[in-house]
């Protein structure tokens, strides 16, 4: 492939008024509906589809993408200022985010947060254009047993986000496991746990059951403590520009972790059928396995906004792979953009590979110029949103109370979502109350489903032998390493501290 070919379309791009006007007009657009709880990069594309209706084929794919690729930028914002994801993957960065906010470091961790995004989102369509010469075997390496181990290797984390009681992580865990099966049993069709209730046959909402485990919880500690979000020593602190600065800094001052995940999450959003939920938490995980220091998380780590923001924004790179050359979509929200692919003219597959990678090379580079540019769109209003921590919870607490019953109910279109916002909020606010942690609860909900559709595939095509498969080997292998890893880390803390770990 010659040069001419790769960065003509990058060309073509940046001295076109229209393309470039374009992907303007979709940053901010993009950035309101991952602001705004319970919309995100679906429900955004679908409201956007009748305005790029009859336009030409490569401005209005530009024009969704770079919308789509900047959703969970957005989705920053709620998530670090009220602990209220604005969509299902952010919520991974509420677990540090939030903490930071509540001490003052609300733009230190937006500036962390926008810079990851930043990152990610290009490292993501980096991989992309990496991954064309090699695209075909390594989307087809994975089956439905890899991705049950994978699942599997990502339950396993919960140990390191389990803190000094790695019984309450794995009990929190499994509660969320259990919660995930509710729905029409995949291999049978037989209702389980549903009640006869129409609205969960297709199981419990994510977005319903992240809001309530962390955004109802955080309101009702707010409205007990009182005054605003963040204090310090009783006296709101002020809020300095520098911070968002800082926070960008951030990311270059863990360079390694910033690439990793980045690398990561684009691999995970390539493979069909995992999602940025399980892109977020596994890199989340990864951050708190692989640093020196993993006591730290869950407290106000900056690192664990790093980590899941740079993987939400990578996995759009890698999740373009199976879309644009199989036809088959890397995410819920993929799905919705090959309809419109279609729509505009567009047909997703292996043909593409032969006669369309001038539009390809169009998207990869829509992609990256997206994020680029999101950085200076975010930063211009990163202050504005900092600002906000300090608003009186009294007068906060109804807005962001409205915003997570309107998440729930838009997620699904059920009403019946709002009455299991409450349930588990109530849930969170003793897990809250009691000090259990929060975060496995929701890694057990997410891939939870994943594994045990994985599994029913899995054991229909080979039987128990496909554990004895090559690449199901290699992840046992990963899954027992991490279980060690674990094991080791806490005795070299029990000997460093003298104390003993609530095991």
């Amino acid at each position: 492939m010659s040069l001419a070919e790769i960065f003509g379309p990058l060309v073509h791009l940046l001295t076109s008024v229209h393309l470039m006007g374009l992907i303007i007009l979709a940053i901010p657009i993009g950035m309101f509906f991952g602001a705004v709880p319970g919309l995100g990069g679906k429900i955004a594309i679908v409201l956007m589809i009748p305005f790029v209706f009859g336009m030409d084929p490569l401005a209005g794919s530009v024009f969704l993408l770079a919308m789509h690729s900047v959703v969970h930028t957005g989705g920053s914002i709620p998530s670090i200022l009220f602990g209220v994801p604005g969509t299902g993957p952010d919520a991974a960065t509420i677990v540090d985010g939030f903490p930071m906010a509540q001490r003052g470091e609300a733009g230190r961790a937006l500036g962390a947060s926008l810079g990851a995004s930043g990152v990610g989102g290009v490292i993501g369509a980096l991989f992309l254009a990496a991954m064309l010469p090699v695209l075909r075997p390594v989307v087809l390496a994975f089956s439905p047993a890899e991705f049950f181990l994978l699942a599997l290797f990502g339950i396993t984390f919960i140990a390191m986000l389990s803190g000094r009681s790695l019984i309450k992580g794995i009990a929190v865990g499994m509660l969320g496991l259990m919660v995930s099966l509710i729905g029409l049993d995949p291999h049978t069709g037989s209702q389980r746990y549903t009640f006869d209730q129409l609205f969960l046959w297709d199981g419990v909402s994510v977005v319903a059951a992240v809001l309530g485990i962390f955004a109802i919880p955080e309101m009702m500690a707010l409205g007990v403590k009182g005054g605003a979000i963040a204090q310090i020593k009783g006296k709101i602190a002020r809020y300095d520009l520098r911070q968002v600065l800082d926070g960008i800094v951030d990311v270059f001052r863990n360079p390694w972790l910033t690439v990793r995940t980045s690398i990561i999450g684009a691999v995970i959003g390539a493979i069909p059928g995992l999602g940025g939920d399980a892109a977020s938490w596994l890199c989340y995980g990864h951050a708190v396995q692989s640093c020196k220091n993993p006591e730290t998380f869950g407290k106000g780590d900056v690192r664990g906004v790093i980590a899941p923001e740079t993987a939400n924004n990578s996995k759009e790179g890698g999740s373009l792979l199976p879309t644009l050359f199989f036809g088959v979509p890397g995410s819920s929200g993929m799905a919705i953009l090959i309809g419109a692919f279609v729509m505009l003219g567009i047909q997703p597959g292996p043909q593409m590979a032969l006669h369309g990678m001038d539009f390809v090379w169009s998207l990869i580079w829509a992609l990256a110029l997206a994020n680029v540019l999101s950085i200076f769109v975010f930063l211009a209003f990163a202050p504005a949103f900092s600002l906000m921590v300090y608003v009186r919870g009294a007068l906060l607490i109804p807005f962001v109370l409205v915003l997570a019953f309107l998440g729930a109910y838009l997620s699904e279109g059920a009403w019946e979502n709002m009455l299991l916002l409450l349930v588990v909020g109530v849930l969170g606010y003793f897990l809250k109350k009691y000090r259990w942690p929060r975060a496995p609860f929701v890694i057990g909900l997410v891939l939870g489903k994943i594994a045990e559709d994985s599994i029913h595939k899995a054991l229909a095509i080979w039987g128990p032998t496909f554990f004895l498969r090559p690449m199901s080997l290699f992840l046992i292998l990963l899954i027992v390493l991490t279980i060690v890893f674990y094991v080791v880390r806490q005795r070299r803390a029990d000997k460093v501290e003298g104390v003993h770990y609530d095991v």
